[in-house]
């Protein structure tokens, strides 16, 4: 599994929602600006994220983007899943087909790794990494 840009952008805008927004709609602008993501980019991102119901949006002038769900309740699985991302390292994407039409030899280790990075990703909230980054930086 290769964490693309897409997903590592993803948790990186909720994290910037999460932490930001004292339940004030933020704008994708703001968070384009504070976290170095292209606006264009974040635009495609929100559209799946909001379609998952992980974000909800909000028009109007003081208009942009909450959390729909509480950001403990938000896992890290979810957001990456919401982005069409995969947690899968296996080549042959679990049809045991990875030597020539037959299981490889690490095929097994592969199906276990990539459940040990699904059930880490999966035990993360929002909010866990929130606070984490926040303890750590008043270090």
């Amino acid at each position: 599994m290769q964490l693309t840009t897409k997903g590592r952008y993803a948790i990186t805008a909720m994290l910037d929602l999460a932490s930001n927004s004292s339940g004030k709609p933020i704008t994708l602008d703001i968070i384009s600006q504070r976290q170095n993501i292209s606006l264009s980019y974040l635009e495609q991102l929100f559209s799946k994220l909001r379609k998952a119901t992980l974000i909800k949006s909000v028009r109007g002038p003081g208009g942009g983007y909450l959390l729909d769900t509480a950001a403990q309740n938000i896992t890290l699985t979810q957001i990456i899943e919401a982005v069409d991302e995969n947690i899968d390292l296996r080549r042959c994407k679990g049809q045991k087909s990875c030597n020539n039409g037959s299981e490889c030899i690490s095929h097994q280790l592969w199906c276990d790794v990539s459940e040990q990075i699904r059930s880490f990703l999966s035990s993360k909230s929002l909010q866990q990494v929130v606070d984490e980054h926040t303890l750590n930086k008043g270090l």
